[in-house]
C-alpha cells in the first residue's frame, strides 16, 4: 500500500478509537464520581456507616469494558499503521 493509505488508515483509526472508548471512559468516571459524592453527602448528614467495610464501587460494566478494549485494539490499530507510514515514506 501507498503510505499515504497508512497515514488514512492511522487517521481513521485514531478517530474510532476516540469515538468508541472516549464516551465509556466519560461514563465510567462520571458514575464513579457520582458514587463517591453521594457517599461523602450521607456521610456529612449523618446517615451513612460510621464503618464503611464495603466499597461504593461497581468497576466498568461489560459494555463499558467492551467499548474500551474495542478503542484500545483501534488505537494500536493506529499506531501500526502510523508507524508503516513511517517506513514506507
Amino acid at each position: 500500500m501507498p503510505p499515504l493509505a497508512w497515514l488514512a488508515v492511522a487517521l481513521v483509526s485514531g478517530m474510532a478509537a476516540y469515538l468508541v472508548g472516549w464516551p465509556a471512559w466519560q461514563s465510567y468516571r462520571s458514575r464513579e464520581s457520582r458514587d463517591v459524592n453521594t457517599e461523602r453527602y450521607l456521610q456529612w448528614r449523618g446517615r451513612a456507616d460510621r464503618v464503611s467495610t464495603t466499597s461504593t464501587r461497581e468497576g466498568m460494566t461489560n459494555e463499558e469494558r467492551r467499548r474500551i478494549y474495542g478503542g484500545g485494539a483501534l488505537a494500536v490499530v493506529g499506531v501500526v499503521a502510523l508507524l508503516l507510514f513511517f517506513a514506507g515514506s
